[in-house]
């Protein structure tokens, strides 16, 4: 059958891709669209697959909450450059997988392109991705995924390159679960409390500090690495720290939440940035 130039732009419209290659996919699907569809999807996991050694050293962080399932996922999707990264069909594509990644308990970086997307008509994340390669032509790899359930919170920082999920102890606003992702953000703590940190790393800071000290009593040395331990445990716990959100609060993160509601804290917390893992 004759394949019309209308025919080619609307199939292009709704593709996004280029026009030759919709008119060569309409031709050898007879003008049937959904055929074309799935002929160019199989060329774009051809073309991805050759594209995969390629460095993908940019991407974007996404995160989603669904309040109805207590549950949230966070991801980190990479493409190659950073204004692939900063179009609308990227940030969508991590959009989706962020929203599966809470609705999907178990899933993770390998296992969720096989996942079908919730209301999708049977299309999975891999379908998606495709369709996305096949409009922006660029290596693209799902490096991480998490998910927190229960009283859970995110941010994005407004770059897209990093974000922060959340696991409360109990309900709180939305508002106090924002500033203490801005906080994960912002202060990159790699501790939630002083009970995680390795007995190994905190003995390695209690001889360097006691090391740094001379000339001083015993018991008064004691006092000091003890003082200087409580520092160092105040930089690297995210409950620790100096709350940083508001000039009006001085206190620690875990002040500021018992100022909120006594006995509120953070159960679990990630953190992901772009090409940091």
């Amino acid at each position: 059958m004759g394949i019309s130039a209308n025919d080619i732009k609307a199939f292009r419209d709704k593709t996004g891709l280029p026009m030759m290659e919709c008119k060569t996919a309409l031709v050898e699907a007879n003008g049937d669209e959904e055929k074309a569809l799935d002929i160019l999807r199989k060329r774009g996991f051809t073309k991805a697959a050759k594209m995969a050694d390629r460095e993908a050293g940019q991407g974007r962080v996404a995160c989603f909450v669904d309040e109805a399932a207590r549950a949230g996922g966070i991801i980190e999707l990479r493409c190659e450059t950073a204004p692939v990264a900063n179009t609308d069909d990227f940030i969508n594509l991590c959009n989706t997988i962020a929203r599966e990644a809470a609705l999907n308990e178990g899933a993770n970086a390998e296992t969720m392109p096989e996942r079908a997307i919730t209301g999708g008509g049977g299309r999975k994340i891999s379908d998606a991705m495709n369709d996305v390669f096949n409009r922006l032509r660029e290596n693209m790899q799902l490096k991480r995924i998490a998910r927190l359930t229960g009283e859970v919170g995110s941010y994005v920082h407004h770059n897209g390159q990093v974000g922060a999920l959340i696991e409360m102890s109990k309900p709180c606003s939305a508002d106090v679960k924002g500033d203490v992702c801005m906080q994960i953000v912002a202060m990159k703590p790699p501790y939630l409390k002083s009970e995680d940190v390795p007995t190994a790393d905190v003995e390695r800071q209690r001889e360097a500090a006691r090391a740094e000290i001379t000339g001083k009593p015993a018991n008064i040395v004691d006092k000091i690495v003890d003082g200087k331990i409580k520092t160092w445990f105040g930089e690297i716990t995210l409950l620790g720290q100096a709350f940083v959100k508001s000039d009006k609060f001085s206190g620690s993160v875990q002040e500021y939440l018992n100022s909120v509601s006594p006995g509120l804290t953070v159960n679990r917390f990630v953190r992901f940035e772009v090409g940091l893992s």
